[in-house]
């Protein structure tokens, strides 16, 4: 069941109705769903499901819809299974021939993507980056030929470095970092990702809910390598290294590491000739 992710206006009537009828709800934070709960003075008895309880709670909870209960899973905000535990007991769920069922709403992720001004008919979302650079710049690497825009989850003090990843691996794209969607003070930053990059490296780090949406690889006639090659010497007789591959990687919106990673080739080449 999806709850608000800012707003407690968001809930839909049918969640509501259902949130005072189940037997049980499972929660991510007691403290978070209690609020939702006092604010429509519903008296449910919660129960908390997360990462750190799901493998000795699972259990428990299945036992109790063999045992004919109705049971309500929530997220502390949006929908559950969404970079949240719920998945296993679903597809426990599931393989048990238990009756489950879904009662949409609130998405970070969706809310982001219509807010961000970005190609919207073809999207990945890919959750959270992995936290060290390592790891997180091979996952980026791995998603910059998805013809489609790119939805990220990020924390505040990781959104610096990992929009200056994004703008190398990713190249020169558009994007959106969107913060508190549906709070207070919501606010939608646009702009190419290294200049994202570079007033995030600046400003610090934000606070709040953050969800980053990058746009599709430029259109256009696919290169091929010798085509690449051509470019990146051009590049590379009137200008350094660095500066030809951030001018490549511009030009044809291909990522600035796989241009640098070339261009070295090519420089080495060229030295040994």
């Amino acid at each position: 069941m999806a709850t608000p992710i800012g707003n407690l206006g968001d809930i839909t009537l049918r969640a509501l109705e259902t949130l005072c009828h189940v037997d049980l709800i499972a929660c991510e934070d007691t403290r978070v769903t209690g609020k939702l709960l006092a604010a429509y003075r519903i008296d449910v008895p919660m129960t908390p499901y997360h990462d750190h309880n799901a493998a000795a709670a699972r259990p428990k909870l299945l036992a109790r819809l063999r045992e004919g209960a109705c049971i309500a899973l929530v997220s502390d905000a949006g929908t559950p299974l969404v970079s949240d535990p719920g998945f296993k007991l679903l597809s426990a769920a599931i393989d048990a021939g238990i009756h489950v069922s879904v009662l949409p709403g609130a998405s970070a992720s969706l809310a982001a993507l219509t807010l961000s001004g970005l190609p919207v008919d073809r999207f990945l979302f890919a959750g959270f980056l992995p936290p060290k650079a390592g790891p997180r710049q091979k996952a980026l690497a791995e998603l910059a030929a998805v013809p489609a825009t790119i939805v990220f989850f990020e924390s505040g003090p990781r959104l610096p470095e990992s929009l200056a990843d994004m703008a190398a691996a990713l190249g020169a794209r558009a994007a959106a970092v969107v913060r508190e969607l549906t709070k207070l003070h919501e606010e939608v930053r646009r702009g190419g990702l290294a200049a994202l990059a570079a007033h995030y490296r600046d400003a610090g780090s934000p606070k709040g809910e953050i969800v980053v949406v990058v746009g599709p690889p430029a259109q256009g006639p696919a290169l091929d390598d010798q085509a690449l090659d051509t470019l990146i010497a051009d590049a590379l007789a009137n200008m350094s290294l660095r500066d030809a591959a951030e001018a490549v990687a511009g030009s044809t919106g291909l990522p600035k590491k796989q241009i640098y990673a070339r261009a070295l080739e090519l420089a080495k080449t060229r030295g040994e000739q």
